[in-house]
């Protein structure tokens, strides 16, 4: 290990202020303190609510920096948490490591090792934590005390660089207020975090900054399970109503006849049952938002009286004359097409141009490139703490059949398969660190379609279901989706045309499968698709 010089602090002070990211600041950080000192893994954690968030690492599997770590279950983060000074941690120390099963070379319990943390002060109090592994024991020990000090202070500076920006891009404390609580939130509930850093996500993520702030009317969009109840949330959280109420209305669960009395309210007597008055979901909301899940399946006669709350901000309780004020935003999602909605008549069309003011396209999982992994690290983490395991991790045969599925579940299809992968893998395996492998997972791995013969190139007629197969020369993509092809065509085929039989064959939903088939462009004939 090499003395940190003055030269190299006054490099790395040169570096961050040339830095225009925040990821840009941390990569070169890490970057600064491996070229100090040997170690094999070093991570940069964030300290938000008793949680600690990787924000950048090196040497470990990427599928770290989806996961959250609760100071209380992990004692050796905790340790760190605890100290104002460096912690090196014995080479024998039976404190278990958190990041066990987490680097490329070692699968099972980390062997013996050495182990360091340093917490990160900024103002006298701890902002978060930066560890550091190497597979040599007693690499640290001989470090200088004040070589960390030093180290400690530049990683406490940039990050509080990165937070104080943070605060100015949401221009209030309150908001990080509101970030900090959607992370803690997203331990208690599943899915409660918008996690992902692929482009498409990226660009989701300035959307939701730039009309957050607004009182438009905003229509989310996308298919079943890409987590539009999350961006509902998240723009509530980000908006200026954020510490008024969110109330969430499923469309497609209201009878007909209960609608205006859900949406609106109703005086005792106005019709039978109506026992007593009834506040509705719009005066429940006042001064906050309103998120309306499944608009698409709201009844045309609900929806004209929809349209005049909408306009006018006024609603009339069903069986009172009178009317009331409210002040609500309205945020809608579906999973139809509401133009082809509004084309077919099914959906007013004046309607969806006063919900679409600004429509946010929630991108599907397979089109989030790279951000599997991220999901994939923590929906083990929260699986992890739900089932009381010590530990749960991916093999990276696992990562790679992960990204090479279609999903057409989307994310929620991911946290099921994740959460049932850990029930298989765990009752394989006896030791602390459970490490779920591709066949834990249950998912259909894409192969090399049937020889020609067996898959005729030009249109040809199986019974009930016509496919056309690609060529198989152009490439992974088009052979999984000529396989994914056959496979449900002699699925159909079996069961005789039942799509639920199919569904129940393939391990899948029925409305995926039909989905799935759609995209695929699998023609079916005979109507099968009613069954």
């Amino acid at each position: 290990m090499s003395p940190l010089s003055h030269s190299a602090l006054l490099q790395l002070a040169v570096d961050m202020a040339n830095s225009v990211t925040a990821s840009d600041r941390f990569e070169r950080l890490l970057n600064t303190v491996r070229s100090h000192i040997q170690c094999d893994a070093v991570v940069l954690l964030r300290l938000q609510g008793g949680v600690l968030k990787p924000l950048a690492q090196k040497g470990l599997h990427r599928e770290i920096l989806g996961r959250r770590f609760v100071l209380a279950e992990h004692p050796r983060l905790d340790t760190v948490y605890s100290s104002t000074v460096p912690v090196r941690f014995s080479a024998d120390c039976d404190l278990p490591d958190p990041y066990d099963g987490m680097l490329p070379e070692h699968d099972g319990d980390l062997p013996i090792h050495a182990c360091m943390g340093l917490p990160l002060l900024a103002d006298d109090r701890i902002i978060g934590i930066l560890t550091m592994d190497s597979m040599l024991p007693g690499a640290f020990d001989d470090i200088p005390g004040r070589s960390l000090e030093l180290i400690a202070a530049m990683s406490a500076a940039t990050l509080k660089t990165a937070v104080l920006l943070e605060r100015l891009e949401h221009h209030s404390q309150h908001v990080e207020s509101v970030v900090t609580e959607l992370t803690l939130e997203a331990l208690n509930k599943d899915g409660g975090e918008l996690i992902g850093d692929s482009p498409v996500m990226q660009k989701l993520q300035r959307e939701i900054s730039l009309v957050a702030p607004s009182d438009y009317a905003i229509l989310i969009e996308g298919e079943t399970g890409v987590g539009k109840e999350l961006v509902a949330r998240t723009l509530h959280s980000r908006s200026s109503r954020s510490q008024g109420p969110l109330v969430y209305v499923n469309c497609a669960a209201i009878p007909e006849n209960l609608v205006e009395s859900e949406l609106f309210g109703h005086v005792k007597g106005a019709f039978t049952g109506a026992d007593r008055n009834r506040v509705g979901k719009f005066s429940l909301a006042d001064g906050g938002t309103l998120f309306l899940d499944e608009i698409g399946e709201l009844p045309l006669a609900a929806q004209s009286k929809l349209l005049r709350a909408l306009q006018s901000q006024e609603i009339q309780p069903v069986g009172q004359d009178s009317v009331a004020h409210v002040d609500v935003r309205v945020l809608a999602a579906t999973n139809r097409v509401l133009e082809e909605e509004v084309a077919g008549q099914r959906f007013r069309a004046d309607l969806y141009h006063r919900l679409n003011v600004y429509p946010v396209k929630v991108p599907p999982l397979r089109d989030r490139q790279g951000d599997v992994a991220l999901l994939g690290g923590y929906f083990c983490e929260a699986t992890r703490r739900k089932l009381g395991m010590r530990q749960l991790v991916l093999a990276e045969d696992a990562v790679q059949v992960l990204d090479a599925y279609d999903w057409p579940g989307n994310v929620r299809e991911l946290e099921h398969v994740i959460s049932r992968a850990a029930l298989t893998a765990r009752a394989g395996r006896a030791g602390r660190i459970v490490q779920v492998r591709a066949e834990h997972l249950g998912l259909l791995m894409p192969v090399t379609p049937e020889p020609a013969a067996e898959l005729p190139e030009d249109d040809s007629v199986c019974d009930d279901v016509t496919v056309r197969v690609p060529d198989t020369a152009a490439g992974l993509k088009a052979a999984t989706e000529a396989f994914q092809k056959q496979l449900i065509v002699n699925s159909l085929q079996m069961n005789d045309g039942n799509w639920a039989a199919a569904a129940r064959e393939l391990k899948t939903d029925r409305a995926n499968l039909v989905r799935l088939a759609k995209r695929l462009d699998v023609a079916v004939v005979r109507e099968i698709v009613s069954r």
